[in-house]
């Protein structure tokens, strides 16, 4: 592993001067106290350039508050999604179909009967998931799955209703499908979460397949999406108007690659989205209703082959950049915000499992902007999916290992 070649920080830091004075944003420089070198030292698999300064390979921060990481469990079956109930105890959903209560012990559940059949097949499975805003009354779920349809396989949206002895969901029903089907069984996306307005937002991925990747920027399809929904998976009243014909009433933002991951972040109320790229081009990135993401038509990423993706551009009127991007890519998946008193340095930071990064991602941000990034749990060489905050203010994660992690002051 190498450091940035020092004609690579000189150009960067030339780029900061000459671009800086346009940002509205006093903090632009800010990363002192416990700045150090960024914690990426591989090389870029490209030569492209970031749009601003801190767009990629912040400078990297580190925790000072001493904390722990215990593995609650080991027999989880490829985990995928994670929320916390009301009582402290956590669901989880397994990609194989099944969803399971966990004590915070580390005491799993039964699966929990009446979950729609699903196509488990290469990277779909039973994945994201949550919790009604008024669950303590109603007891409903919401979750994404792929479901084989006629014409090949889809990223769908259930709910149900969390039985009063905890072992079934009833009255399942699924209120969304992102179409059109394909054969393809990857890129699902399959992340959900509530806003503040109480309505759902679903991510959908394009499906990999170099036919279904155009759709991405096709308004009139649930490909390469994220859609906002009513509780009965109707499109909410307020989502964006497109100027081009055909547009699905559902559609919220488009544009998109494969994203895994949804968090609202806990002062400004607005949705934050991670997605993976492919050789490089791992994004985070901050939604604004109606706005095109780019995928594929620019990209930080180059094909798994080496070849450029498309005309080999990053920037393009119309579209809009990364908050922040990864190159090499850490294969980010779920996210959150951390709002939790427990560990005061944290509080407002997002945390992203790291699938082939094999750790978890704190990203310090200020005024919409990534001006930190730190690297915790490298060690334990886990493909982390998913996180949430515990109702006692911890982290908790899940990897595709089996574990589930409560990370928490000492």
């Amino acid at each position: 592993m190498e450091k940035l070649k020092p004609k690579f920080k000189i150009a960067l830091s030339l780029f900061v001067l000459l671009t800086g004075c346009g940002r509205d944003n006093d903090n632009a420089f800010a990363q002192e106290p416990n700045g150090t070198d960024p914690v990426e030292t591989n090389p870029p698999n490209s030569n492209y350039r970031p749009a601003f300064p801190e767009q990629t390979r912040a400078n990297g921060v580190q925790t000072t508050t001493s904390y722990s990481k215990n593995i609650i469990t080991s027999s989880l079956t490829s985990p995928w999604g994670i929320v916390s109930l009301p009582d402290g105890r956590l669901l989880i959903t397994e990609k194989v179909g099944q969803m399971r209560i966990v004590t915070r012990s580390g005491e799993i559940g039964d699966a929990l009967t009446g979950i729609p059949q699903v196509n488990a097949s290469g990277q779909g499975g039973l994945l994201g998931l949550c919790l009604d805003p008024e669950f303590s009354s109603n007891r409903l779920i919401f979750w994404v799955f792929s479901e084989a349809v006629s014409g090949g396989n889809v990223t769908s949206v259930a709910k149900g209703k969390l039985s009063d002895n905890d072992r079934a969901i009833e009255n399942p029903a699924v209120i969304f499908r992102a179409g059109p089907a394909h054969s393809s069984s990857s890129h699902y996306g399959g992340r959900i979460v509530f806003d503040r307005t109480g309505h759902l937002v679903v991510s959908t991925g394009e499906r990999s397949s170099l036919l279904t990747r155009p759709l991405a920027q096709s308004v009139g399809t649930g490909l390469g999406k994220v859609v906002r929904l009513t509780k009965d998976g109707q499109p909410a009243p307020d989502n964006p108007s497109f100027t081009e014909s055909g547009a699905i009433p559902e559609l919220y933002t488009y544009g998109h690659r494969n994203p895994q991951g949804l968090a609202i972040h806990p002062l400004t109320g607005r949705i934050w989205l991670s997605e993976m790229g492919p050789r490089g081009g791992d994004e985070i990135n901050l939604l604004k209703a109606g706005a095109n993401y780019g995928w594929p038509v620019i990209t930080y990423g180059i094909e798994y082959s080496g070849q450029p993706i498309g005309a080999a551009i990053q920037q393009q009127e119309g579209m809009e950049q990364p908050v922040y991007y990864w190159d090499p890519v850490v294969s980010t998946s779920g996210m959150v915000f951390y709002n939790s008193d427990r560990i005061p340095e944290w509080q407002n930071n997002l945390f992203v499992g790291a699938l082939s990064g094999q750790h978890i991602v704190r990203l310090v941000i200020e005024n919409d902007r990534v001006v930190g990034e730190e690297r915790l749990l490298t060690g334990e060489r886990q493909r982390f999916r998913d996180i949430t905050q515990g109702q006692d203010g911890a982290l908790y994660a899940v990897t595709d290992q089996g574990r589930l992690y409560r990370i928490d002051r000492e």
